[in-house]
């Protein structure tokens, strides 16, 4: 693939000696490359191998779960938010967290966005419509609720150092009156199936981030939306893929690469990244589903048959969240308190469970091997590498 000669768009001038830019429609003209060809060929190999192991995966629901949280604390964490996986998890189970409400209401925000997504992707395509919903759950009630949640912007936005002004931006989207035709222009292609999928999921993320349609969010519904692509095209069958811990890896890169495409219409090394980028991810979210079912698979083991239902229905329920109260277990497995201290003490007996605090009252206990393997860094090393 040769680079384009100039930029994929027009600069329109805003004052102040301030230009947008205006990027032309998808697609744009691509020669490919050997290194393109097989780096898409290794991108869908991979991929096709976690699709499989999550089409075998005995309560895939459950293992889903934490992965988006995963995703959600990491998408977050690239805006600023500090909250941890930890501290979103046991927030869920009812545990008290030191982190403030607003940095956990922010990553609750990216869950309840991605799970409707993939819930309304059974009624309704991929769309303009579903991107505002997306928007709409990711920004209400939050930091961002003053940017018109689920409205696609009315005034001009603009990248840039904190407090920078519009002159001196990195980058500067779509006026708001060229912002109607370029997102009726992605739409389209959105909808398009000639090229394969995830050259078109590149092309789809550079072009929603150029657009940069909403006053706040923008990077976390592009996130959002590359994801949901994979679903929708049954590329895979559950959520289990998510680029933000690679993003946030290799953040020079991935802004720099972007701007690239933007300055000098560079598409070639952009979609590499990418396509890099998928394939890191795919085999790091193997790795960890296939360590998380080992590891339940040997607590199996160590609990043998002689325990009740009610043990080995907590042991799955720690597969969707490793931390556990007793209130919670009790009113998830719709048992007595009585019984759901026996089986949390079963499991802690069988060095499963450990409590994590010293209350002698709502205590709470934490399955730390499972949480080592989903909170434990992606390979920080390997990323950077594939970023190049």
């Amino acid at each position: 693939m040769t680079a384009l000669p100039k930029p994929p768009g027009k600069y329109v001038p805003l004052g102040g000696g301030a230009k947008a830019f205006v990027p032309d429609p998808l697609p744009p003209r691509l020669d490919w490359s050997p290194e393109l060809v097989a780096a898409l060929s290794r991108a869908d190999r991979l991929l096709g191998r976690l699709a499989g192991q999550g089409a075998r995966l005995p309560n895939p629901h459950l293992l889903i779960r934490p992965f988006v949280r995963r995703e959600a604390v990491l998408s977050s964490r690239i805006e600023g938010t500090q909250a941890t996986l930890g501290e979103l998890l046991a927030d869920e189970a009812g545990a008290a967290t030191a982190r403030a409400p607003e940095d956990l209401k922010e990553v609750r925000n990216y869950v309840v966005a991605l799970e409707k997504g993939v819930a309304r992707l059974r009624k309704l395509p991929l769309s303009l419509r579903l991107t505002r919903e997306l928007h709409r759950a990711l920004m209400t009630g939050v930091r961002g609720d003053s940017a018109a949640p689920g409205e696609f912007r009315r005034i001009q936005n603009w990248i840039g150092s904190p407090g920078a002004a519009i002159a001196n931006a990195r980058f500067v989207p779509p006026p708001p009156n060229e912002l109607a035709s370029c997102l009726d222009a992605w739409e389209r292609f959105l909808h398009e199936r000639e090229l394969p999928p995830l050259l078109q999921a590149a092309l789809l993320h550079y072009q929603f981030e150029a657009i940069h349609p909403f006053i706040d969010g923008n990077g976390r519904v592009g996130r959002l939306l590359v994801t949901l692509f994979l679903v929708e095209r049954e590329l895979l069958p559950l959520p289990l893929l998510y680029l933000s811990a690679f993003f946030e890896a290799t953040r020079r890169d991935y802004y720099d690469l972007l701007t690239a495409v933007s300055r000098r219409g560079e598409w070639e090394p952009w979609i590499l990244y990418f396509l890099h980028g998928i394939a890191h991810q795919a085999t790091d979210a193997l790795e960890r589903v296939e360590r998380i079912d080992a590891l339940r698979e040997k607590w199996r083991r160590r609990l043998a048959s002689r325990q009740t239902k009610t043990v080995m229905a907590l042991l799955d329920r720690i597969t969707g969240n490793p931390f556990v109260t007793v209130n919670g277990a009790a009113q998830e497995l719709g048992v007595a308190f009585t019984t759901a201290q026996r089986a949390v003490d079963a499991l802690a007996a069988h060095r499963i469970l450990t409590q994590t605090d010293d209350a002698r009252r709502g205590r709470v206990y934490c399955a730390q091997a499972q949480l080592d393997i989903l909170d434990e860094p992606a390979d920080v090393i390997q990323a950077e590498k594939a970023g190049r």
